[in-house]
C-alpha cells in the first residue's frame, strides 16, 4: 500500500516572515506620524466628526445617539452600547487615560530592550524585567501610581462625582507646551492623541503576546527572527 505523509513540506523562508511583519508594523507606525490624509484645523466638525463608521462596518446596527460626533475620534462605533448606559465623559476619561499609558508603555517596551538603570538587570525580554524587579519595587510603583490616580481627581473617581466641576474629560490643565492656545490646532490634537492612543492599545497588546510567545523583544525578533516552535 502506499503511504501518504502528513508532514507538511512547506517550509517558507524565515526572511519572508521578516518582511511581513516589517511591513506590518511600518503600516501601523504611520497612524503615530501626522497624515496628509488627516484633515486640517480649519473646521472643528470636519476633525471630530469623521465617517459613518458603525452604519458601514455593521450595517444591522444604528448609531448610538449619545455618539453625536461632537467628540475627537467620535465615528459612531459602538457595537455593545456601553454609551447608552454609562456617562460619555467617563468612557472617554477611561479611554484617553488607557491610550496614553499604552503610548509610553509601547515605548517602554522598545526602549528597555537598549537601556538598562543602574543597579537593575534586565531579563531576556522587556516582559521578563517585570519579574526582575525586586517586590519592594512593584509596591512603590504601585502606590505612586495610586496616590497621582486620587490627586489628579481630587478624590473623585466615580462617573457620578468624577466631572462634578465641569472638568473635560482626560483635562487635568497639564499644557507645558502651551498645545492648546490655538482652539482649532487644539481640536485637531485631540484627534490625533485618540488615534494614537487606540493604535497604542492594539500595539502594546500586540507586542506583549510577541514576546511572550517568542521569548525575544520586538526589536530583536526583527532583527533575528526565530519561528515558533
Amino acid at each position: 500500500k502506499r503511504q501518504v505523509s502528513t508532514q507538511s513540506t512547506w517550509d517558507p523562508h524565515p526572511a519572508m516572515y521578516r518582511a511581513l511583519l516589517i511591513g506590518a508594523l511600518c503600516a501601523s507606525a504611520s497612524a503615530f506620524a501626522p497624515s496628509a490624509m488627516l484633515p486640517r484645523a480649519g473646521s472643528r466638525a470636519a476633525v471630530s466628526r469623521g465617517p459613518r463608521m458603525q452604519e458601514n462596518a455593521v450595517p444591522f446596527l444604528e448609531r448610538p445617539p449619545a455618539l453625536d460626533g461632537s467628540l475627537a475620534g467620535d465615528v459612531g462605533f459602538d457595537p455593545v452600547g456601553f454609551s447608552n448606559y454609562f456617562d460619555l465623559r467617563w468612557l472617554r476619561e477611561s479611554e484617553l487615560k488607557h491610550g496614553r499609558v499604552c503610548m509610553l508603555g509601547v515605548t517602554g517596551l522598545l526602549v528597555q530592550e537598549f537601556v538598562t538603570l543602574p543597579q537593575f538587570t534586565s531579563g531576556k525580554t522587556p516582559i521578563d524585567d517585570f519579574f526582575v524587579v525586586p517586590a519592594a519595587g512593584l509596591w512603590q510603583v504601585f502606590f505612586t501610581i495610586g496616590a497621582i490616580e486620587f490627586f489628579s481627581h481630587g478624590f473623585k473617581l466615580t462617573p457620578g462625582d468624577m466631572f462634578s466641576e465641569g472638568r473635560e474629560a482626560g483635562d487635568f490643565n497639564f499644557d507645558p507646551l502651551g498645545c492648546g492656545k490655538d482652539a482649532n490646532a487644539l481640536a485637531r490634537r485631540r484627534l490625533v492623541e485618540v488615534k494614537n492612543g487606540r493604535l497604542a492599545m492594539i500595539a502594546f497588546g500586540g507586542m506583549l503576546h510577541q514576546q511572550l510567545l517568542t521569548g525575544q523583544g520586538t526589536i530583536e525578533q526583527l532583527t533575528n527572527f526565530k519561528a515558533i516552535n
